[in-house]
């Protein structure tokens, strides 16, 4: 889950992490009373889960409260990046002197930590690493140590941070860490971290991924949650313990194991190029020992998709067997009745798949159309979806 910048902030000051809160406003007269609240120049600043928030034209300074009401105003419903703007961080003006760049991360390909720090940080930083990598220093963390005292000091060192902002800047690498590990999260970023008159280090800006996997032992990240932002169909598949990402074609696509369905998007997308150039509408995986009930909730998220014109089921019955495949299938038409007016492709193999056929077979639905193999079933799905 990734968070917002207020919240990411209310993680930092958790873990005592030089920061300013600031305030949430979701109208223009609540951020004006936001900046009378903190008196003096403020930052309006779009709350979306996207970069490039400040080159989109959602970060304003105003210098009164009517000027915060205005520009409230004017980034209050705006979209960066396809995302709509419902909300706004009212923050003091911060008198910054330089502004340096400094994250943790997962570093998957590796299977450990990285961290990555500059002291050319800021709004340009992807074009530092482009223009000048050698200023954008990557040193690798041993997850077994972690940060200690003694590698944040080899951090801040690696950074070449200035030597008056030494010990701040190893208290901050600290500190950040704590989020990072104690969080469980995948990412940790502050840019920029900045160098405030008085030669004070302050997070000034926030991004925080968190893993959700790791969510029962956080109960508190369940109130990140932007529910009203949600996708209403991931919230619903959500809701049933579905593992679904929606996408934008238009076959709906269900498997048994992440590795075949994501093999199933790779020959839809292939299959679509013939078909009028559609694409696949979600990945699904109903895991490898789903019931007939699991079954029944996928189609019923999948079908209520208006975007999709067919549905391509890809099962190879290992622990999930075919005939319970079927039967949650056959379950969740009879559930949905006239609802139902999407064709779907069925390919079933594997463990029961006699059985399996035979049940669809059997029940005979006009909208079931069975195909043994997987690429046939693909460009039948496809067909029929570009119809």
């Amino acid at each position: 889950m990734d968070l917002m910048e207020y919240q990411a902030k209310e993680l930092f000051a958790k873990h005592e992490v030089p920061v300013t809160l600031g305030v949430v406003a979701e109208t223009p007269a609540d951020a004006r009373a936001a900046a009378e609240q903190l008196g003096g120049a403020v930052v309006v600043k779009a709350q979306v889960k996207a970069g490039g928030r400040g080159k989109a034209g959602g970060v304003k300074l105003a210098k009164t409260p009517d000027e915060a009401e205005a520009r409230a105003g004017d980034i209050l419903g705006m979209q960066i990046k396809g995302l709509t703007v419902n909300r706004v961080l009212i923050a003091p003006a911060a008198q910054i002197a330089e502004e340096y760049y400094f994250s943790f991360l997962l570093d998957r390909s590796n299977r450990s930590y990285l961290c990555i720090a500059s002291v050319e940080g800021g709004v340009e930083i992807e074009e530092v690493a482009k223009t000048n990598p050698d200023a954008v220093k990557q040193i690798s963390i041993d997850a077994g140590t972690g940060v200690d005292e003694a590698k944040a000091r080899e951090i801040v060192a690696e950074a070449a941070f200035p030597a008056e902002l030494t010990d701040q800047a190893v208290v901050m690498v600290q500190k950040l860490w704590d989020v990072f590990t104690r969080e469980d999260a995948t990412l940790v970023e502050v840019n920029p971290l900045a160098r405030l008159e008085g030669d004070v280090l302050e997070a000034l800006d926030g991004k925080v991924s968190l893993d959700e996997n790791a969510d029962f032992r956080h109960e508190g990240h369940a109130a990140f949650e932007d529910k009203a932002a949600a996708d209403p169909l991931e919230a619903k598949a959500k809701a049933k313990g579905l593992n679904y990402v929606k996408l934008d074609g238009e076959v709906g696509i269900i498997g048994n194991g992440a590795g075949l369905v994501m093999s199933t998007l790779d020959v839809v997308a292939y299959a679509g190029e013939r078909h009028a150039g559609v694409k696949p509408a979600n990945f699904l995986d109903i895991g490898g020992g789903a019931s007939a009930e699991v079954m029944a909730n996928g189609l019923d998220v999948i079908l209520n998709d208006p975007q999709v014109n067919a549905v391509f089921v890809n099962v190879f019955g290992g622990i999930t067997a075919c005939d319970a495949v079927a039967n949650g299938i056959v379950g969740a038409l009879d559930l949905l009745g006239d609802e139902a007016t999407k064709p779907l492709v069925v390919r079933l193999d594997g463990n029961n798949v006699e059985e399996g056929r035979r049940i669809l077979t059997e029940r005979s639905h006009p909208l079931v159309t069975m195909v043994d193999t997987m690429d046939g079933a693909a460009d039948r799905a496809a067909e029929l979806a570009s119809r």
